[in-house]
């Protein structure tokens, strides 16, 4: 179970992996993860730069200057970064767990504000709201990315311990 926000050291695995691309400023790279999340989420300033400065402090990247746009820190990843990137490769490879808890978490708290009497939610005329027909749209939208960017969507009838046991997973 997470206890808060993304995957401790996602944002700085992104911004690896985005600076490993070309060299990029700190504003491209929220926009840039804003883009990779389908405009559904961007980390704060007050997150991407320290980063930044953390990588320049430790030499993972550098500071360069670019003659069309003076006024901006755009950062190089160098081979030190590169090293970080592949180290950060592996540690993400461990975090499917946190992130299907993250996602399955929050839906929960969404269906709970829908269903739940100790939550009193007013509907918002013309806006979002927490029932069953955005729960639908919800999933209908999960399972459309889902055939995009995998194959065509089929239901799977394992209980959590089911599928847990036919995956060889380890339960927590």
């Amino acid at each position: 179970m997470r206890k808060s926000g993304p995957p401790k050291g996602l944002i700085s695995h992104l911004v690896l992996e985005l600076l490993d691309e070309k060299p990029r400023y700190g504003y491209e790279i929220l926009k840039e993860i804003e883009s990779i999340s389908g405009g559904h989420w961007e980390p704060s300033y007050g997150s991407v730069y320290p980063i930044l400065y953390k990588f320049e402090e430790k030499g993972w990247a550098e500071r360069i200057e670019r003659a069309d746009e003076p006024d901006r820190k755009y950062f190089e990843l160098t081979d030190a970064g590169r090293e970080e990137l592949e180290r950060k490769r592996a540690e993400s490879a461990s975090k499917a767990r946190e992130f299907a808890d993250i996602i399955l978490g929050f839906y929960h708290v969404f269906v709970a504000f829908a269903t739940d009497d100790r939550f009193a939610v007013e509907r918002t005329p013309g806006g979002w709201q927490f029932d069953e027909q955005f729960s639908e749209w919800m999933i209908e939208q999960i399972i459309r990315h889902h055939e995009r960017d995998f194959e065509e969507f089929e239901r799977i009838p394992d209980t959590p311990e089911e599928f847990a046991e036919r995956m060889g997973l380890d339960e927590e």
